[in-house]
């Protein structure tokens, strides 16, 4: 290795081995970075269709695909990030076997729309099947160059070509009509619990040495990326509104800050929790962790979608009622809320954020649309954000408190 982060691109082939699980000061790549940014093309995708079915009042039609489509962006981008956490060389093979990947997640963004609109899989099962193509080949390269972990590459390469199998001969049973409508969705969940036995199947012949605080890290990012997304499906709401000529009203500015505020207070949230050290101490129940996450990152996404439908309906009236909107926005929220605690509880000792404090936030977050009708969007908008800030606050305050009950223990 020539420097922390890994080595320098310039080299032609580095032999592949296991970076170290307490390597100091390891942070994400240049190339990691790069990565992540194809995956902002796919989920800014899907966030746009399913606030085109929120506003049109097909969000529960548009929940399956939209969860569907998720699941492959978000499986994809898991997988090469504890890959890269254990096995980065950053060498010139390890360079492009990644830019296959991102090509697939490219192909797999380009289908989104008829994915949705009329639930055609081709594309992106196509550019799920490149991503995967790439990353059993850099399996099987750690598995030929590292001899010490060569049956748990090989374990993970095997399983997935046997799972990416299933995934196509869903697609051709389906495009023949061999595979009936109603089989479609019972299938596709076999295959998501076959893709996430995988990793613990693999495991079992000998654990990767991913990096806890890198992956902590990444995960991190990886959130970002979706709140960015959030502001952008925000920003896009605030165009249409614009567009229909009703001009600044207040209840768009009230939407926006709200929506805003909304935003800065759940990224605050997110990383109150030393999510670094909880998988430093407790690697073994990283498997909650990393998958609960599924649940956290499609939350935010569709917390982005929300709040587009949001800002759009100060323009013009919309097909969906303002309770309708008011829970597009809230149930992700509350969701994320709940399993942000969720996820953490098994690998932090004691949460940051109390649990009686999160979960009753989610409990009011979730009941403030039933008052739409009465006091307004916008109101419900700006509570939701205003109970998301007041925990913030409460916890953070209460931190030094809490500290001082811990230090004094630990000196009795």
């Amino acid at each position: 290795m020539t420097d922390e982060a890994g080595p320098s691109g310039s080299h032609v082939h580095v032999p592949m081995r296991e970076r170290s699980t307490d390597e100091p000061h390891r942070a994400s790549s240049p190339l990691e970075l790069l990565f992540d940014l194809t995956f902002v093309v796919a989920v800014a995708s899907i966030t746009a269709q399913l606030a085109h079915g929120i506003a049109t009042g097909h969000a529960l039609d548009d929940l399956t695909p939209f969860l569907q489509v998720f699941f492959a962006i978000w499986w994809a981008w898991m997988n090469f990030t504890w890959f890269a956490s254990s096995y980065d060389t950053d060498d010139v093979p390890y360079r492009l076997l990644t830019m296959v990947q991102m090509a697939g997640v490219l192909v797999l963004a380009a289908g989104v729309p008829v994915a949705f609109e009329d639930a055609d899989y081709r594309a992106i099962t196509i550019g799920y099947l490149v991503m995967r193509v790439g990353l059993v080949a850099q399996w099987l390269r750690a598995g030929r160059e590292d001899p010490a972990s060569r049956r748990t590459a090989v374990r993970y390469a095997l399983g997935i070509s046997v799972v990416q199998v299933g995934w196509l001969a869903r697609l051709v049973l389906a495009e023949t009509g061999v595979l009936p409508e109603a089989s479609l969705l019972p299938v596709f969940l076999g295959l998501v619990v076959l893709e996430l036995a995988v990793p613990r199947w693999a495991e079992r012949a000998r654990s990767t040495s991913w990096h806890p605080h890198h992956i902590a890290e990444r995960y991190g990012l990886f959130t970002i990326i979706l709140l960015g997304e959030s502001v952008l499906a925000a920003s896009t709401g605030v165009q249409a509104a614009s567009a229909a000529g009703s001009g600044v009203s207040r209840s768009l500015v009230a939407i926006a800050l709200g929506g805003l505020v909304l935003l800065f207070a759940l990224w605050w949230l997110y990383f109150l929790e030393p999510a670094g050290e909880g998988l430093a101490t407790r690697r073994h129940r990283s498997f909650v962790w990393g998958y609960g996450h599924y649940g956290i990152f499609a939350a935010l996404a569709a917390v982005g979608a929300g709040l587009e439908v949001a800002v759009e309906s100060t323009g013009h009236h919309l097909e969906v009622s303002e309770t309708g909107v008011g829970y597009a926005v809230a149930v992700p929220v509350a969701v994320f809320l709940v399993l942000l605690w969720a996820v953490h509880a098994p690998i932090v000792r004691r949460p940051v954020i109390p649990p009686v404090l999160i979960l009753g936030a989610a409990v009011v977050v979730f009941l403030v649309p039933l008052a739409a009708g009465a006091v307004g969007l916008a109101v419900v908008v700006v509570t939701v954000a205003a109970v998301c800030s007041a925990l913030v606050a409460t916890t953070v305050l209460s931190r030094p408190r809490r500290a001082g009950v811990r230090r004094r223990g630990v000196l009795e």
